[in-house]
């Protein structure tokens, strides 16, 4: 599965570069926690081919510089510098012994123009560097629409455009969480639909920044999780 949709994207030869990643999850996952998926195949639907999913938007084919919010293990992000033609792709994650095991892993996997950041979205969003400064945000962070919106935006240059990973039945979520898209400045564009097979049906929530996300977001405390805008 994973070598068709590479090929489909003429990156068959990136192939040994996905296997080597697994392996390095797989091992670490041993001393510490990283994903509770370990079977080969399923791995490779609900990590790599999720990941991977992205490239169906041409938004995200075209990006330039492309912030992987809450990577975890290094999903999407890691996928994602695999293949894409993308300047700079960086992983920001709020756990430092996941972003020192990253940056290792991209530094064995030979991977250029990567880097994985430690930090909360809240804090890391008001710092000059990357406040503003990506024409892509993605995220497979547990949280709802309306949170994630606060988080990603502020990180999202205008004209550029985040993209929310989510399961399947989001309607609800969708409608909730619109307050908070145009509170940070965004639109909603587009929801794309996902088949990874295996009864596993995925959306690809795609928004646009239209303008400045106002100062004072995304806000302090872990405001945006416990009290959601609009809800």
């Amino acid at each position: 599965m994973l070598k068709t949709r590479l090929k489909d994207l003429g990156q068959e030869e990136t192939y040994p570069l996905f296997q080597d990643f697994e392996k390095m999850v797989l091992e670490k996952n041993k001393v510490m926690n990283l994903t509770a998926i370990t079977d080969p195949e399923e791995f490779e639907i609900k990590h790599f081919l999720d990941s991977l999913s992205l490239m169906d938007l041409e938004e995200v084919r075209g990006a330039k510089r492309i912030l992987d919010l809450g990577t975890g293990p290094g999903f999407p992000g890691i996928p994602l510098r695999i293949v894409s033609k993308a300047d700079q792709v960086d992983l920001m994650d709020s756990l430092n012994k996941r972003v020192v095991f990253l940056n290792e892993t991209i530094k064995d996997l030979g991977l250029e123009n990567c880097k994985a950041i430690h930090g909360r979205a809240e804090e890391m969003a008001n710092k000059e560097e990357y406040r503003e400064k990506y024409d892509l945000v993605v995220s497979r962070a547990v949280a709802n629409l309306a949170t994630l919106a606060e988080y990603c935006l502020a990180f999202v240059e205008q004209g550029g455009y985040m993209v929310a990973m989510k399961g399947p039945g989001i309607e609800e979520e969708v409608a909730q969480g619109e307050l908070a898209i145009e509170e940070m400045g965004g639109r909603l564009v587009n929801i794309l639909s996902v088949d990874l097979g295996e009864n596993l049906d995925h959306n690809l929530v795609l928004i646009e920044k239209l303008k400045k996300t106002p100062k004072g977001y995304p806000r302090a405390g872990g405001k945006p999780r416990k009290n959601p805008l609009g809800q």
